[in-house]
């Protein structure tokens, strides 16, 4: 098995001990969780969670395009949420990106997220052959 580690600068850096994504077999993009921070200030977006939602996307596709993959050709997302009452907040911006469909998707509420974000989205995609 193979195995990449995909660095863009595209989106935040890593600010601990993981990778943005990571390619196995050439196939799969394994991503780190995104929140919502501007790649280039590494600060969390203003606007609330429909804001950081919108980022946290932008962060995952530039992660998967310089990956060789895209928002497309993801078949599992996680989305963590420091307060499940914002689930249909977060989704009414997720929708714009996955309309058609959408990959498989699990939500989580009640979490303490890194920096103090309000939402938390990962993903695992395949690489087109």
């Amino acid at each position: 098995m193979s195995r990449e580690v995909i660095k863009t600068t595209g989106a935040p850096p890593a600010l601990a001990a993981y990778s943005q994504g990571i390619v196995a077999s050439g196939k799969f993009v394994f991503m780190a969780g995104q929140l919502g921070l501007d790649p280039e200030s590494k600060q969390l977006v203003e606007g609330g969670v429909e804001a950081q939602t919108e980022r946290a996307i932008l962060n995952l596709k530039a992660v998967l395009e310089a990956a060789g993959s895209s928002l497309e050709n993801v078949v599992k997302v996680t989305v963590f949420l420091h307060n499940i009452s914002d689930f249909a907040a977060m989704n009414s911006v997720y929708i714009r990106y996955f309309p058609a469909n959408p990959p498989a998707r699990s939500a989580f509420g009640g979490n303490d997220l890194p920096l103090g974000g309000l939402v938390e989205i990962e993903c695992i995609a395949v690489v087109p052959e």
